[in-house]
């Protein structure tokens, strides 16, 4: 069950969340032609009527980028103020998750971009834990990740998560917690909504960009934590076989910010996970707005 917050934005304005209805010929319910973004947001535990976000501008930044795929202009500095106002409106006093989606609003029946209107909305809901915080287990999923040649994998486009949400059930209904998805050339991609990182021999190493992985926003941030502390990372492509072997593995994401992994199929990991460790203390200071020399990245927004 899940706790809404009690606005959303909606058709250019704010409304209760239980007013905010679409039509079920709505085009991007029916060919995917929508992308979202996801923030967090956090109360100030030194100020509990200021509410923190981590990253506001390259989520909007990102989120800007997603629409141009769908042939949708929506500036960033429009998002940013949109998602100001809206945690305004609601003043949550717990943590939350937001999510804005722009989307294909008209009712054509064709699958198309052009001579369609288009819409932006934000609704947000509490949220906790996205993953078990201790550890979770893991498996290889038999499903692969779309290349970037045939999907605009650059951008958060809603159809390309039916790969996602094919790749959770199956690792769910057989046992695990979540899945990790491979490229088309055999090599380890990321997780149904995560990126993925090992460690080997003290150094972090990620898939890049050229493994058709999503842009992520904390992936890039712990990319920047770790050069502060001198931890080596290396992007390149990782081998099936590295996971089974490797000294630490982690995955990331607005939702799930830094989860370790204890298990992937049958391959128990080691139990100590001192750069994951590490690197999930440091990020958990800077969304806290405790870290002065990260305060760029929090966004404190006033609720009374």
């Amino acid at each position: 069950m899940h706790n809404f917050l009690p606005f959303a934005y909606f058709q250019n304005q704010f409304i209760p969340f239980d007013d905010a209805k679409i039509s079920i010929a709505t085009h991007a319910l029916h060919y995917g032609t929508a992308a979202f973004g996801g923030l967090r947001g956090i109360p100030n535990p030194e100020n509990p009527k200021q509410i923190l976000l981590f990253r506001l501008d390259r989520h909007c930044q990102r989120l800007s980028q997603s629409a141009k795929f769908l042939h949708y202009q929506l500036p960033a500095d429009k998002i940013e103020g949109i998602l100001i106002d809206f945690v305004k409106k609601n003043k949550p006093t717990v943590p939350i998750y937001i999510r804005p989606l722009v989307y294909s609003s008209g009712l054509g029946i064709a699958p198309r971009l052009h001579n369609i209107d288009k819409d932006f909305l934000v609704y947000g809901l509490e949220m906790g834990e996205y993953l078990a915080s201790d550890g979770i287990n893991c498996r290889i999923s038999s499903w692969y990740r779309q290349e970037d040649r045939s999907f605009p994998l650059r951008g958060k486009i809603t159809a390309a998560y039916i790969t996602s949400a094919l790749a959770k059930t199956e690792a769910v209904e057989s046992g695990f917690d979540e899945a990790i998805l491979m490229n088309s050339q055999g090599k380890v991609c990321e997780a149904t909504g995560m990126n993925i990182f090992i460690v080997r021999n003290g150094q972090l190493i990620t898939p890049g960009f050229e493994q058709d992985i999503l842009e992520g926003i904390t992936r890039h941030s712990i990319i920047t934590i770790a050069q502060e502390l001198n931890i080596p990372v290396k992007e390149r492509a990782i081998d099936k076989t590295e996971l089974f072997i490797a000294d630490e593995v982690f995955l990331c994401g607005t939702a799930a910010k830094i989860t370790p992994v204890k298990r992937i199929e049958n391959y128990t990991l080691p139990e100590s996970n001192p750069i994951t460790d590490q690197l999930k203390e440091k990020l958990t200071a800077i969304t806290l707005n405790q870290d002065p020399n990260y305060k760029d990245w929090v966004y404190p927004i006033d609720i009374d």
